[in-house]
């Protein structure tokens, strides 16, 4: 009896167990009160043997539920927070990233659908909410990685990596590899990493690449600075805490002191 549970435990086909049921032999000498029969066998065990995986609405998992079908606005929750994750177990961490993973390809389904069919997509903010959920959920994990590899090895446990310079002189982030070959006759290697630069191009290149990143920053402090006054003009009693962390590359004593806000110093003063 205790080989035939065995059998019907085990993870072979169906096939193969029912050809060790058909060739099972019982001797002579036992008795017919404890002769095995396929009716005696326990529930669980014949469950086991069909058992897979749940199918709810086979394809249709890729899409949102019906009720909520040519709807403006579906109900729904906020994203996952570290603090909420960090007390979950590692089991329940890897059930929720399933989860999570389903449910944006089911959004990325209907957004494309929607798309299809020229139709809004309601609430497209899920889609955001659930990408920080999955973001949030790598953080705690990562944070479980590296707290048990400093325990057992004294490091992060993270791949090695460094900044490098690039041909174009640009830093670039390059990821540490092993590899078979040495570097020195790695010719695919080197022919693909190309680190360091020289020459006139390359120099010419980065004045003008700075040039325009100076540029663009002097713009966007002109536009912030720009609005402040526009702000302080249309509302005289604007909290000026407020104001700076709106706007955080304008100085306040330079603003204040502005001539464009000649005007409404003066009329303070008539107050």
């Amino acid at each position: 009896m205790s080989g035939l549970i065995k059998a019907l435990k085990s993870h072979n086909s169906i096939n193969g167990v029912t050809k060790l049921l058909t060739n099972l032999s019982i001797s002579p000498s036992t008795s017919t009160q404890h002769r095995p029969s396929i009716q005696k066998i326990p529930t669980f065990h014949r469950c086991a043997l069909l058992h897979t995986t749940s199918r709810n609405h086979d394809l249709m998992e890729f899409f949102d539920e019906e009720k909520n079908w040519k709807r403006n606005k579906v109900v729904h929750g906020r994203s996952w927070l570290t603090d909420e994750l960090r007390i979950k177990s590692n089991t329940d961490l890897h059930k929720l990233w399933y989860v999570l993973l389903k449910e944006k390809n089911m959004l990325l389904t209907m957004e494309h659908a929607c798309n299809q069919q020229y139709e809004l997509f309601p609430n497209p903010e899920r889609l955001d909410k659930v990408e920080e959920s999955m973001k949030n959920l790598e953080t705690v994990v990562r944070e479980r990685n590296d707290a048990y590899y400093k325990l057992e090895t004294g490091e992060t446990g993270e791949q090695p990596a460094k900044y490098v310079w690039n041909i174009l002189g640009m830093r670039q982030y390059y990821k540490l590899r092993q590899h078979v070959i040495p570097r020195f006759l790695n010719t695919k290697w080197k022919s693909k990493h190309l680190f360091g630069y020289n020459g006139h191009a390359v120099r010419k290149f980065l004045r003008l690449y700075r040039e325009k990143i100076f540029v663009e920053k002097k713009k966007h402090r002109n536009r912030e600075f720009n609005q402040a006054v526009a702000t302080l003009k249309k509302f005289p009693n604007t909290d000026l805490e407020a104001l700076q962390m709106r706007y955080t590359t304008v100085n306040l004593e330079k603003l204040l002191k502005s001539n464009r806000l000649k005007s409404l110093r003066m009329a303070s003063r008539f107050r």
